[in-house]
């Protein structure tokens, strides 16, 4: 059974609670996510005792708003899709991820995932294979250096990926602009006062390895194949990683039924967590694993 077949089964109740959106569990989560980035942020602009400590909290709260911001490109974390989209721009700058061009990435991601061919996330030299490329990976270096690349090729360069639609060509480059104006400013800023190195380059820096592994579990050493229950993998972990992650650690069920919002993916892997064909349980155990078979 293929997760389309799979999904079939659900009862047409159970689908529409399933994929009810909203505000309040969108914005309790936000608060709560937000609240414990300001205790972070507070510590290091007081610098109280140790503050230094904090920075990599403070990365990894910074990094992981990629999780929210691929939810917003499936405008579910929010009953409105006002919310969505501010939300999805407003952390755009943090990560260098322009929200309008990562919203169709996004969607190709979906509907090739895990095909060599058609996948973006792999056209730019897939999943690392050996050591080497495994710490380069983790450094995060092809991420920057990447999308740095992308924001600069939209606001000056000649976009034309397929998978980017022409009449949104000219939006996405304002997008690419409004970015480099604010690193502009950010770099301004910077020669003024080191407070954004210590609040957000640094911290980012120091989270992105993380953010790398989490993302390493969702399809890698999962077959190329179209079935969504083989080729994503779901992580069983705590709940603080679910919490930070913004449920995606659920990604066999996300990518079997994307129009479930964040706060309904639990109750959608109670339903279907027999079928799952791919899991790991934990991070620490994936990446153990992934580096044995880097060894063979």
């Amino acid at each position: 059974m293929d997760h389309t077949a799979l999904l079939q089964t659900l009862p047409p109740d159970t689908k529409a609670r399933l994929t009810e959106r909203s505000d309040r569990h969108g914005l309790r989560h936000l608060a709560l996510y937000l609240l414990a980035l300001g205790v972070c942020s507070a510590g290091i602009v007081l610098q109280v005792p140790l503050w230094w400590l904090l920075m990599l909290p403070q990365g990894v709260l910074i990094v992981f708003l990629f999780t929210l911001s691929h939810e917003c490109t499936h405008q579910t974390p929010f009953r409105s899709r006002w919310i969505n989209q501010v939300v999805g721009h407003a952390i755009a700058p943090l990560i260098a991820l322009p929200f309008l061009w990562f919203r169709y990435f996004h969607l190709a991601h979906h509907r090739h995932t895990n095909d060599p061919a058609q996948d973006p996330e792999l056209l730019g030299g897939g999943r690392p294979e050996t050591r080497r490329d495994f710490l380069i990976y983790l450094s995060g270096w092809r991420y920057w250096s990447g999308m740095a690349q992308v924001i600069w090729c939209n606001a000056f360069g000649q976009i034309d990926a397929p998978y980017l639609p022409p009449s949104r060509h000219a939006a996405m480059r304002r997008e690419a602009r409004a970015l480099l104006a604010i690193y502009v400013l950010a770099a301004l800023w910077l020669a003024v006062s080191p407070l954004l190195l210590w609040l957000w380059i640094l911290p980012a820096l120091m989270g992105q390895p993380l953010l790398r592994l989490y993302l390493l579990a969702e399809h890698g050493r999962c077959p190329p194949v179209a079935n969504m229950l083989d080729n994503t993998r779901t992580t069983l972990t705590t709940g603080l990683v679910r919490f930070v992650a913004w449920n995606m650690p659920y990604h066999t069920e996300h990518h079997s039924y994307p129009a479930v919002p964040f706060h309904q993916l639990p109750a959608l892997h109670g339903l279907i967590r027999e079928h799952l064909r791919q899991t790991a349980p934990g991070y620490g155990a994936f990446t153990r694993e992934y580096l044995k078979q880097l060894d063979r």
